[in-house]
């Protein structure tokens, strides 16, 4: 989201910054945050924000992501700019940007500490992982799976384990889903051969994720034999990015509609059942 937001602060008429400069008055920014480290330039292409970024690092982000190839009006329009033949976005310390004024009033922080309070009240202990997740869904979902089990291993309580953070999908099937279901799908085998049973939930707090109507998906130690017996591999539906056909055969999408709020994902892994839960 950096690079491609780099990308549109010089192409917009507003974003990075270009909207603050464009305003005679004071300016006021109040942000609700879904990107990696609350960057206020970043959020929503900060169009109240001074951008550091130049012509030359949005040259770059496209030549990272093939943008001659898919984008060449695009390109030859950043061209214009390393050029000097179009005005670049305002920079730090620029007089246009001077009085604006922006804080960051939502983040993932938040949704954490509200998992947090929810899975405490019904009698779990609770472990937070700090660092955010991010890069490729599936292989950032093995990472965070290693660590949460981790610090499941050694408790014999009722253990429930919260993250936060965006994964990316490089698409290369032709199936449907998302960041958080293919994210949850590339866990599903490593879930099915542990000896204690766990639940692995990954959801967006937006509640859509991908072209979908689903927020995310759960995999839970049933979830490999279920869709053997309906004649589905994870590996298979994974390869072909079609996480969502996968997870709505076994009913174990998570819908819950849209929240019209986003401060990004949630991860959750639960091991146990309290006795004593307030399901409520």
């Amino acid at each position: 989201i950096h690079a491609l937001n780099t990308v549109r602060k010089h192409l917009s008429a507003i974003k990075g910054g270009r909207l603050a400069a464009a305003c005679p008055g004071r300016v006021i920014t109040l942000a609700v945050s879904d990107v990696r480290g609350d960057d206020l330039s970043v959020i929503g292409s900060g169009p109240a924000v001074a951008d550091a970024s130049t012509w030359h690092d949005a040259s770059s982000a496209l030549d990272r992501y093939g943008g001659s190839v898919h984008l060449p009006a695009v390109c030859n329009y950043i061209a214009r700019g390393m050029r000097g033949e179009l005005p670049d976005s305002p920079k730090p310390g620029s007089d246009s940007v001077a009085r604006s004024k922006a804080r960051v009033i939502a983040s993932r922080l938040d949704a954490v500490r509200g998992a947090r309070s929810a899975a405490e009240s019904l009698g779990y202990r609770v472990f937070v992982l700090d660092d955010e997740v991010a890069g490729e869904a599936r292989d950032a979902a093995r990472g965070w799976f290693a660590a949460a089990i981790r610090l499941v291993a050694p408790s014999s309580v009722p253990v429930c384990v919260v993250s936060a953070g965006e994964t990316t999908v490089r698409v290369t099937g032709g199936g449907r889903g998302g960041r958080n279901q293919e994210f949850t799908l590339a866990l599903a085998d490593a879930v099915a051969d542990l000896s204690r049973g766990v639940v692995v939930a990954s959801v967006g707090t937006d509640g859509i994720d991908g072209p979908t109507d689903a927020a995310g998906a759960l995999v839970d130690r049933s979830t490999t034999s279920r869709a053997q017996h309906l004649g589905m591999t994870p590996p298979e539906f994974l390869a072909d990015n079609n996480s969502y056909a996968f997870f709505d055969r076994l009913g174990d999408l998570i819908r819950f509609g849209r929240t019209d709020t986003n401060v990004g994902d949630i991860q959750l892994l639960l091991a146990g059942e309290p006795q004593a839960a307030n399901h409520s």
